[in-house]
């Protein structure tokens, strides 16, 4: 769609290459790390604790069995240092005394036969002093006396800007709310995996499911004591992750790897269960926010004071991170003068949570968007009339100082959701629904938000990303980068920003495997910088590789295939080789203070309004989506089809998130419902009819003006889903998901309407 809703004039399909991996998937003949061959290898499994922290006092192995025939390792056999490299060394890689959560590895086993391998599980006993007084809740984090760290805090951030008090005193209508968002699994469909084998020259190589092979690389540097050189990480068809596959690899390389040493050579598979991935790996951080919101009676904002709390677990892992892009997303787009936001990530004795798609956004911009409703109902306006009131412009100041440019279409996304869904229509419609009495209740919400693509700040610029492009004599071209494909199509925009910047067909262009022995460091495969950043460098790349084979190869300036590949021919007969590389240059202005939160935190804004439309059986109390539009200003979609599947299953994720995703705690801070019968999802009957509306600014940071897009589909879903439900309901939700028999409680608790406690279940 253009920037008026009008219809797009390219065709979108043409502009839409089958997928270059999708033949393989299709067929069968793609190898996930549990298909890769491993003659003569072993199979790994862990020991765990099951308290929620403590001392380990003993490990017993069970002497009616015979351990012979097992590789057996523990924290002593670590030759480098007991601790997975990542923000902070906190986190050990096997427990000797110490441990924060139920579920740290403490024996690693390999045997030749799975089922022999799970039998042993059962003979290995540890004996635990348990922690006495385990913390689960945030708020209990941040008043206890015992601490698990200093303050019980991994991270404390303050956005704060105008003056707060001048704010109150000119608001005339003030909103209170408590508003909290649970843990959520990734629940790729590939649970976690790694294959470690030791070569003829004593050098590593790991093959596994990830999505930052460098993180590996590095952790396994430390933890085996080896240079980096004699390591090798190599990325396996990867079937999923969404952030959930970003830190945790690096865990499960450095326990294969720990095995395969200690097997003296022969190759160990270390494949996760589901019921165990889903009980030890990082979930998305749960929140708590108390929001308050003033504005004159106008409807324009006069202050936001946010203090956003989220649950970091028993490891610092990426907490700092995550909550950094909470904070910065916490105002939403919206002018305010006067704003403070502080951010808080604490320790408890739950398993570490980490990246999850939106990273840390979705929880912030949830208390953001059901809090505008709240301040809608109190003034006695249109939730959508205020938004649009408040939204940012061109030249306004963004909450971090920016001041905003030419790229900032909040108001298109807004108009075109509107009119596309018929909104005020629909509104009217459904309350005169609601007041005939009918046995279902129907309403109709909306969020508007906006997500910074790429690293925050300076975080590009430490990371120093390198990209290179390898041209072979016969005129194929190699994309050499770190970058890895787990299903959300990068393997296909990436050649296809390569194909066209060359001026090739899309079969003379492939992606290499990601392996750190052959590609460059070109940076994380997170914060929807694939495209936008890594694009962009294999743009730059393109255009230097022709600059050469100009210079030095005659390429005409008018070439076909054909004239290219001579061209190569002649390159390489001249140089004996032909490699390209571009280096990361940050955007002009790209000044960010991470101390103060003041400046440029991204280089490009995508911008949505999200509006979902539900019918609530007054029985059951079942919510049910009736239709979902998501409206996004994207700079450009290079892959269109594509782009339109990472904003469905975006949603998909976030309906889950808003109505169905319940991680139930047991006693010790660890997943109760562990398996897919009981840990619900959505299915394609749950999701309603979902209308993705693609506007095309083309000011993105990107190829031809491309934005980030992966993250920005989590962010809406959530509040637009808990607004339609209040206003169908006349009731105030202050928690997700919205089950039935929490809606049972909201209602029974009307007038008025008081926030419900969380009830911690208990197994």
């Amino acid at each position: 769609m253009s920037l008026t809703g009008a219809p797009a004039q390219r065709d979108q399909r043409a502009d839409s290459p089958a997928r270059v991996d999708g033949f393989a998937k299709i067929t069968g003949s793609a190898l996930y790390v549990d298909d890769l061959p491993c003659a003569g290898g072993l199979f790994g499994a862990t020991v765990r604790t099951a308290m929620a922290g403590g001392i380990l006092q003993e490990v017993i192995f069970d002497p009616a069995m015979d351990w012979s025939d097992f590789v057996i390792v523990t924290a002593k056999d670590i030759p480098g240092v007991n601790a997975v490299k990542l923000l902070e060394n906190d986190q050990i890689v096997l427990v000797e005394r110490t441990f924060r959560h139920a579920g740290e590895a403490v024996v690693l086993l390999a045997h030749a036969d799975r089922e022999v391998l799970g039998m042993a599980l059962k003979r290995v006993s540890l004996v635990e002093q348990l922690n006495p007084d385990p913390i689960f809740d945030i708020d209990e984090a941040l008043q206890a006396e015992r601490e698990m760290i200093p303050g019980n805090l991994y991270a404390d951030y303050l956005l704060n800007r105008g003056d707060l008090a001048e704010g109150e005193r000119r608001a005339e209508v003030v909103i209170e709310a408590c508003l909290r968002t649970p843990a959520q699994e990734q629940l790729y469909i590939e649970p976690q995996g790694m294959l470690a084998r030791v070569q003829a020259n004593g050098d590593i190589l790991v093959e596994g499911s990830l999505q930052c092979p460098y993180y590996v690389l590095d952790a396994l540097v430390q933890c085996l004591g080896m240079d980096k050189n004699r390591l090798r990480v190599v990325q396996s068809t990867t079937g999923g992750a969404f952030g959930g596959k970003e830190d945790y690899p690096s865990m499960i390389a450095c326990h294969a790897a720990l095995l395969a040493l200690k097997a003296g050579g022969r190759p160990v598979k270390l494949i996760y269960t589901r019921g165990e991935d889903l009980r030890v790996t990082p979930k998305r951080h749960p929140s708590r926010t108390l929001i308050r919101l003033g504005a004159n009676k106008a409807g324009t904002l006069q202050f936001i004071d946010m203090d956003f709390a989220i649950d970091g677990g028993a490891y610092r892992t990426l907490s700092p991170v995550v909550l950094s892009r909470g904070v910065i997303h916490a105002p939403g787009p919206y002018k305010c003068p006067n704003i403070r936001v502080r951010g808080r990530a604490v320790a408890t004795n739950h398993p570490p949570f980490g990246a999850f798609r939106g990273f840390g956004a979705p929880q912030s911009i949830f208390a953001m968007e059901v809090a505008m409703d709240r301040l809608a109902k109190k003034l006695g306006m249109d939730p959508a009339e205020l938004r649009r009131k408040n939204l940012l412009r061109s030249s306004d100041v963004h909450a971090t100082g920016e001041v905003v440019g030419a790229d900032c279409f909040a108001h298109a996304t807004l108009d075109v959701a509107l009119e596309r869904t018929h909104y005020h229509q629909r509104l009217a419609e459904y309350k005169a629904w609601n007041a005939a009495g009918h046995p279902t209740r129907k309403g109709i919400g909306l969020a508007t938000f906006a997500h910074g693509a790429g690293f925050t700040g300076n975080g590009e610029l430490h990371l120093a990303s390198r990209v290179s492009l390898q041209v072979l004599a016969h005129g194929h071209v190699e994309i050499l980068c770190s970058n890895t494909e787990m299903g959300q199509g990068a393997a296909t925009t990436l050649v296809q920003i390569a194909a066209e910047a060359l001026g090739l067909p899309m079969d003379s262009v492939y992606l290499a495997q990601t392996d750190t022995s052959r590609v460059p460091n070109s940076g994380p495969t997170v914060a929807s910088r694939t495209c936008m950043v890594v694009g962009d460098l294999i743009q730059k790349a393109a255009e230097r590789l022709l600059r050469r084979l100009r210079e030095a190869a005659d390429l005409p300036a008018s070439y076909d295939a054909q004239d290219f590949a001579a061209a190569c021919g002649r390159l390489h007969a001249a140089k004996g080789d032909a490699l390209v590389t571009a280096h990361y240059h940050p955007p002009a202005g790209m000044l960010w203070d991470e101390q103060t939160f003041w400046g440029r935190a991204y280089a490009s804004y995508a911008w949505a309004t999200y509006i979902a439309e539900v019918e609530v059986d007054v029985l059951t109390l079942e919510t049910r989506v009736l239709d979902f539009t998501a409206v996004q200003e994207i700079g450009k979609a290079v892959h269109p089809v594509i782009v339109r599947g990472q904003i469905e299953g975006g949603v998909a994720q976030g309906l889950g998130f808003a109505l169905y995703e319940a991680v139930l705690w047991n006693a010790r801070g660890v997943m109760a419902n562990d398996r897919l019968t009981n840990y619900i999802i959505p299915t394609s009957a749950d999701l309603g009819d979902i209308h993705v509306v693609l506007l095309e600014g083309g000011l993105g940071a990107g190829p031809k003006g491309a934005k980030g897009v992966g993250e920005l589909p989590m962010d809406g879903p959530a509040p637009a889903v808990v607004n339609a439900i209040q206003q169908a309901l006349d009731i105030d939700i202050c928690q997700i998901p919205v089950l039935p028999e929490y809606l049972l409680e909201r209602c029974a608790a009307k007038p008025p309407a008081q926030e419900i406690p969380t009830v911690r279940r208990e197994y």
